[in-house]
């Protein structure tokens, strides 16, 4: 066989392999990671240092955990809190220094010309102020979290968190352990 025949045998092979692992990922809903990564914005992206790039690419799995819980926690505050008082729950149940602040966040959007991130009151709340709104309504979420001392020291623990990764600053090796570990105990918490 010549270097020609065994090239594209080589390379049916590859294409028979990859048919077989699409079958697997489908068949067990799972990602082997083969895709092909989104393209970057190819005009600016590639002009940052690889290093600054890499960097990126490994805060991105940080800010993916906490953007899903950060939203998961948003809306169960929200729709405990309308479940158990209606519509009107914001009026009801967030104390007035947070709907000032929230107010004020959403005029800032307003006066900037930008789309408002949401319609949504508790999305312009701080993820400090959203403890503030459960420890103040404890009655309502007192079936949901095992101890409220606990959802305190939870809640203080992702804030400081929360902050590198929001900032756009690395989390040190230990701080990424850490934030393994305070998701686990978050949802240690709601059992």
């Amino acid at each position: 066989m010549g270097v020609e025949e065994r090239i594209k045998l080589f390379g049916m092979s590859q294409a028979l392999v990859e048919r077989d692992l699409d079958k697997i990922e489908n068949r067990l809903k799972v990602d082997l990671g083969r895709a092909e990564p989104d393209s970057k914005d190819e005009a600016y992206y590639p002009q940052f240092d690889l290093a600054l790039r890499v960097e990126a690419a490994e805060m991105g799995e940080h800010y993916e955990l906490f953007y899903c819980l950060e939203t998961s926690i948003r809306n169960l505050v929200a729709d405990t809190l309308e479940g158990a008082h209606g519509e009107a729950w914001w009026d009801a149940c967030v104390p007035n220094p947070i709907q000032t602040n929230a107010k004020a966040n959403i005029q800032r959007e307003i006066d900037s010309g930008v789309t408002l991130r949401s319609e949504r009151d508790i999305d312009f709340t701080t993820f400090g102020e959203l403890g503030e709104i459960v420890r103040n309504n404890w009655e309502n979420f007192d079936t949901i979290f095992s101890s409220q001392k606990a959802f305190s020291k939870i809640m203080t623990s992702l804030n400081q968190l929360r902050g590198p990764i929001a900032h756009c600053c690395p989390l040190a090796e230990d701080e990424v352990v850490r934030l393994k570990l305070t998701v686990k105990d978050w949802f240690r918490l709601m059992e």
